[in-house]
């Protein structure tokens, strides 16, 4: 990356054309010593990649893994790679110095051809070079090259001082000092822009010109073997880590046949799992935003991909005995389970790494294989088994609730097929809600029906692990919306559709799906409104935000309704309430409450009344707002805001 550009006669007005200062010809030896020096470094640099690369190739292939659509992976890949667009929205000022630093890499990938040409006595931007056939190119380019080391040199003097001075808690390791190698890569990276640019201001042939370009050259051929044996592995991974993505936010792979019990041992690692495990850059972006991380729990999303890489360091992908387990001395079984699976930690992955379908995997061996024990999983296994629902009552519980609000069962000729789903079939909140849907759907004149016959969509046991109970129920309900031609599904759980949606693609085609507050949304102008000035704060459910995009929907409504205010982590950035993965199902929690956190964003609004849009984010605040007290806010569903505002029953829908 070599290039002394001006000389003092070519400082002035643009007197001369501004090129590499030439350090003079190169004698033999020196060209072997180059050489020497080059195939060195190539090759400390493979001995350590070769082994990472065979690792990963050696792992299992990704079952249901197929490249299409290819053009929305070039997207992904020039969105987030070459334009570093997550990098920046997630962590502005850091993100922002990370894609200087990349950006830089690709404007000096030309500049280093030539350094390393120069070297040999061969320079392509010379001007009996490249030169010769675009004129000017070489004074554009080294000048433009130039812009990006400079602030390439800040971004790195920055990002060193974030690191081993400011040092946020969440670039740490549990249990290991900071990375000295993080350090020592900064400081070559400062001088391979350095002397770059300091090769401005020497005269051609000088020893200053030799000097910089052989400390150019030495600072290049350090850094390169480094590469491997740190995080910034992740410089060259990380592109082929998100090109190859499994397609959709935090999509859990099928299971190969009846021997794939999940990740048990090193054999069961896939291929995008290693890739993934050794593209960490140890940013720690997931464990900043995990609510178990953040609620005094044992579970670090870093920590489990790290501990992956771990694995797979000191045993490969083949290891398959009782004493290279996932589980155990690299991972923890205990952190397993308390994922939420928000999908937090992978929203923020800056290099695409898929935590949740990780999570997911280990829950997987654990489940399968029956190494957890759990009391309050078995008893909901066991429910899901014998009463179909998550809450483990009869079904004649839900065909009363049924009866009572006398809502027809769907045959073929409605329009919509209700989704009632655990919460809202069986519990006294979650039915609160379908009434006040139904009450709105029933004044926009909406043709619907329930089916008479419904089981849980599988959701929790799919999130804990438990694949034969989820197959049960998947193609059971598909079977039964077969036979009754349900062509559209609405529901008012986030975690009902995309359960219907994504998973149950793995055991047939699942109907047309939306969520409650898609639909209040587009009816918002055959509603009636009584906006007040009362405030409102709402809560994104993860399962509606991170995983489906929904965001300005149910605000909607509620903006027709009140003042809606936003909580201090909102939209993308949503706190979890605490009850995705099947946790809502499970005992008590270690450390605080998740939901007691998130109760607390929201009262420090200041609204009078919390907006949700999940039965299961109803449930886990109800009991967390009713620990803020009596003058705590009311909660309510976006289906019961659009509600109060509806006229009497007599009164005639609007035109």
């Amino acid at each position: 990356m070599y290039l002394v550009v001006a000389t003092p006669s070519t400082l002035g007005l643009f007197a001369g054309p501004i090129l590499p200062a030439d350090p003079g010809r190169f004698l033999l030896i020196e060209k072997f010593v180059l050489a020497a020096l080059i195939l060195t470094s190539a090759g400390l640099f493979w001995k350590r990649f070769g082994i990472v690369v065979d690792k990963i190739f050696k792992s299992r292939r990704d079952p249901g893994f197929h490249l299409s659509p290819v053009g929305k992976r070039i997207w992904d890949f020039f969105w987030e790679v070459l334009c570093q667009a997550k990098v920046i929205r997630e962590r502005p000022l850091p993100g922002l110095a990370h894609a200087f630093v990349f950006w830089s890499f690709l404007a000096f990938a030309l500049v280093t051809l030539n350094h390393i040409a120069t070297g040999f006595g061969i320079p392509m931007l010379a001007p009996n070079g490249l030169s010769r056939y675009i004129p000017l190119f070489a004074d554009f380019y080294f000048l433009f090259a130039a812009l990006f080391a400079i602030a390439c040199v800040v971004s790195i003097a920055g990002l060193f001082i974030r690191r081993f001075v400011v040092r946020p808690v969440w670039l740490s390791r549990v249990g290991h000092e900071l990375s000295w190698e993080s350090g020592v890569i900064a400081g070559l990276i400062f001088a391979l822009m350095a002397t770059y640019l300091a090769s401005f201001f020497v005269a051609d042939g000088s020893l200053a010109a030799r000097l910089l370009w052989w400390s150019h050259t030495l600072s290049l051929l350090v850094f390169l073997p480094l590469v491997p044996h740190t995080k910034h592995l992740h410089l060259i991974l990380s592109p082929v880590t998100i090109f190859l993505s499994r397609g959709s936010f935090s999509q859990i792979p099928p299971l190969a046949g009846d021997e794939d019990f999940g990740l048990v041992t090193g054999k069961d690692l896939t291929q995008l799992v290693s890739l993934q495990a050794y593209s960490c850059v140890e940013c720690g972006r997931c464990t900043e935003h995990c609510p178990a991380a953040n609620t005094g729990k044992i579970l670090n999303p870093k920590e489990v991909i790290l501990g992956v890489r771990g694995y797979l360091n000191e045993y490969g992908p083949v290891g398959s005995s009782a004493e290279e387990l996932l589980l155990g001395k690299y991972n923890s079984q205990e952190a397993a389970f308390q994922c939420t699976t928000c999908g937090a930690c992978e929203f923020q992955c800056p290099v695409g790494i898929e935590h949740v379908p990780i999570i997911v995997g280990l829950r997987r061996g654990a489940v399968n294989t029956g190494a957890w024990e759990d009391d309050y999983g078995t008893k909901l296994f066991l429910a899901m088994e014998r009463n179909s629902n998550a809450l483990g009552l009869s079904a004649s519980e839900r065909d009363k609730f049924i009866q009572k609000q006398e809502l027809p069962i769907f045959d073929g000729t409605q329009e919509y097929c209700l989704w009632l789903g655990c919460m809202g079939g069986y519990d006294p909140k979650g039915r609160e809600i379908i009434s006040s849907f139904v009450e709105v759907m029933r004044y926009l004149g909406t043709s619907y029906g329930v089916l008479r016959k419904e089981k849980c969509t599988g959701d929790p046991a799919r999130r804990l692990g438990n694949d034969l109970v989820f197959q049960q129920l998947a193609e059971s309900n598909l079977e039964a919306m077969t036979q009754q031609k349900v062509k559209k599904i609405i529901s008012i759980c986030p975690h009902c559709v995309r359960t219907i949606q994504e998973d149950w693609k793995e055991f047939g085609t699942p109907p047309e799906i939306e969520h409650h507050s898609e639909f209040l949304a587009r009816h918002q102008t055959q509603l009636p409104h009584q906006k007040t000035e009362e405030k409102i704060a709402y809560h994104d459910p993860c399962y509606l935000g991170r995983y489906r995009n929904v965001y300005d929907q149910p605000r909607s409504v509620i903006s027709s309704a009140g003042t809606l205010v936003e909580a201090e982590r909102s939209r993308e950035r949503s706190f979890c309430c605490g009850a995705g993965g099947g946790l809502a199902f499970l005992g008590e929690e270690h450390g605080q409450r998740v939901s007691s956190v998130r109760a607390q964003e929201l009262v420090a609004t200041g609204a009078t009344t919390i907006g949700a849009a999940c039965p299961f984010c109803n449930t886990m605040f109800r009991d967390a707002l009713a620990s803020q007290g009596d003058n705590s806010p009311r909660l309510l569903d976006i289906a019961q805001i659009a509600a109060m505002q509806l006229p009497k029953p007599d009164a005639k829908p609007q035109a």
